[in-house]
């Protein structure tokens, strides 16, 4: 799966802008997480499954001690094409009251020499309605599920 990737990334990735990718890989992750079954089908191939993985914090159990912070996922949309690739827990946000555009564009920037990326998207987000509005919908569809999924939260 790692040599996929970086064949992915020398080819393909470094080259396109670093904010179209991230777009991207939430289309992705949207596209995992509509197909029914293959989120699921993804959570137990590469979700936690040993019990002794299990954290419970905060009066919630979470299936695995790795989660994601806030930062990735700035407005709920693939919370659950992230718990299907193992995440234990996904933070939502940051999310503020209105929505907002974030900084002027260019702002991701790909260090490819130092394998980092300079992140000064600021604040943008769909604000905290549509935010809000997209957990609970996530929250109805999960309520029958079996207890594979994460926890998804923002902060």
């Amino acid at each position: 799966m790692a040599v996929l990737y970086q064949l992915l990334f020398h080819a393909v990735l470094r080259h396109a802008d670093a904010e179209a990718v991230h777009r991207l890989s939430f289309a992705a992750l949207r596209g995992v997480s509509a197909v029914p079954g293959a989120a699921g089908a993804l959570s137990r191939v590469l979700g936690p499954r040993e019990p002794e993985l299990t954290v419970r914090a905060f009066g919630r159990e979470f299936p695995g001690p790795l989660g994601l912070a806030a930062g990735f996922d700035k407005n709920a949309e693939g919370t659950g094409g992230l718990v299907a690739l193992g995440f234990g827990y996904v933070e939502v946000g940051t999310v503020t009251a209105h929505p907002q555009p974030g900084n002027p564009r260019p702002r991701l920037f790909r260090l490819v020499t130092d394998r980092a990326i300079v992140n000064r998207m600021g604040f943008n987000n769909d604000g905290s309605a549509a935010v809000a509005d997209r957990l609970f919908e996530r929250r109805l569809r999960d309520q029958g599920d079996p207890p594979r999924h994460g926890g998804t939260g923002a902060p």
